[in-house]
């Protein structure tokens, strides 16, 4: 019996992600050159230069680098968050089923690679670094997995997107709880308020992309200020974006087939122009269709290019740019420690994890992956550059002369880790009948 292979929503995402790892790569590439080069000083000075709003009353100035780490990186946490939504409620974790495989594999990716920091580490200044290691770069790993093509099965993919997504949330946790500054209650009750008003709007069945917009500006005005990182509000946002159509297929069809007909009766102008009647049914049509799309869903798709191609290649390109040079002194061992951790912590604890929690029948991996691809994957799970980059940012703030060091760390570790990972997969033997493997239709 012949099956439907359907494109779905992943398989675009994991599509979008991987050239999005390649327009990253391109931005890391340009920032080190730059940064590195007789025209190093406009790289520094373009990032720190001042920009916001100054009047005689009021004065909000950050720099160019923290626009971008505190306001576009807030945008990018807002799209996690409607993934993590949508994964949740009808995605790749919305049973503990599904969710199982990948969490126990993300929680070996988040413990593990920890463990081996903390115990490593000697300098009670560089401990603060910790969570570093903790997350996965989605796009980069998914990009190298792309490279290999039906090398490696769907249901891999599948895993490694999942987990990450669990990954992503671990790290937001540990921002919000562990690297947020000193909390004003008062700021921070009035951003709650205002979170629970949307929330609360949003379960009446009212969604309104505007008034979002306008309590998104306001709730990350009032982290910043409060002590809360204010990309933490991008992702509780999120969460108020409803997932419900409020027509269903059916509706939607009968109503399609009205307007049909409607536009198939109307007069027809001879002018290059839709006629009164044409037009009345056209704005119909946009109503009934705005109607039937899910709103998480439209707003997803719309964010998504602008995330992938614009705001974490912009990300890369202003965090990307460390000086290599004898003049710099780094801390050696905050890097080799980044390094092993994100690198061997990954590429041992995620398969750790994952093969005693098969052992004790507390998960089911999918018979379609080997052994030695879950170890392979593993290893590219310590590609951790975007989200990692941006706990440096947070974790020394105090500390700046350790984020160079920690920056080098990364993308060293970054590099081994895809180059280990993409040698064990392409290594790694297909299961017999797996070679092409679809998400299919029953």
């Amino acid at each position: 019996m012949l099956k439907k292979v359907l494109l779905t929503p992943l398989q675009k995402f994991i599509k979008i992600e991987s050239f999005s790892g390649i327009l990253l790569l391109m931005s890391t590439v340009v920032a080190l050159i730059w940064a590195n080069s007789g025209f190093s000083s406009s790289y520094q000075q373009l990032w720190q230069y001042d920009l916001g709003i100054v009047t005689e009353s009021f004065e909000f100035k950050k720099p160019l680098i923290l626009w971008i780490n505190d306001g576009l990186m807030a945008i990018f946490f807002f799209l996690i968050g409607l993934e993590i939504k949508r994964e949740l409620l009808i995605g790749e974790l919305n049973s503990m089923k599904k969710i199982a495989f990948p969490l126990f594999g993300a929680l070996g990716g988040m413990i593990v690679p920890v463990l081996f920091f903390v115990l490593m580490n000697e300098n009670p200044e560089t401990l603060k670094g910790w969570g570093i290691p903790m997350a996965t770069d989605i796009a980069f790993s998914l990009a190298v997995l792309n490279v290999l093509g039906n090398r490696v099965p769907l249901s891999l993919k599948i895993f490694l997107t999942a987990f990450a997504i669990v990954d992503d949330i671990g790290a937001v946790l540990v921002i919000a709880i562990f690297y947020s500054g000193t909390i004003n209650l008062t700021l921070l009750l009035i951003a709650a308020a205002l979170l629970a008003l949307v929330y609360f709007i949003s379960y009446k069945g009212y969604y309104s992309p505007v008034f979002l917009i306008i309590v998104g500006i306001a709730v990350w005005f009032l982290f910043l200020k409060a002590g809360i990182h204010p990309t933490v509000a991008g992702i509780l946002l999120a969460f108020s974006v409803p997932v419900r159509q409020k027509i269903h297929t059916e509706t939607f069809l009968k109503n399609l087939e009205d307007v049909y007909r409607n536009i198939k009766d109307a007069n027809v102008l001879s002018k290059p122009i839709l006629s009164k009647q044409q037009l009345r049914q056209v704005h119909t049509l946009d109503d009934w269709s705005s109607k039937f799309k899910s709103p998480l869903q439209k707003l997803e798709h719309s964010l998504h290019g602008w995330v992938a191609y614009f705001i974490i290649p912009v990300f890369a390109l202003a965090n990307a740019g460390v000086m290599i040079s004898s003049d710099v002194e780094l801390d050696v061992a905050l890097t080799v420690h980044i390094i092993i951790a994100l690198v061997l912590g990954k590429g041992i604890g995620i398969p750790l994890i994952v093969f005693l929690a098969k052992k004790f029948k507390l998960i089911t991996i999918p018979e379609s992956i080997t052994k030695m691809q879950i170890i392979g994957v593993s290893f590219l799970a310590g590609i951790g550059f975007t989200m990692a980059i941006f706990i440096t940012s947070l974790a020394f703030a105090s500390s700046p002369e350790y984020i160079d060091s920690a920056k080098i760390g990364i993308l060293i570790a970054s590099l081994i880790a895809a180059i280990l990972g993409y040698v064990m997969l392409r290594l790694s033997p297909l299961k017999e009948g797996y070679e092409n493997e679809p998400i299919i239709e029953d």
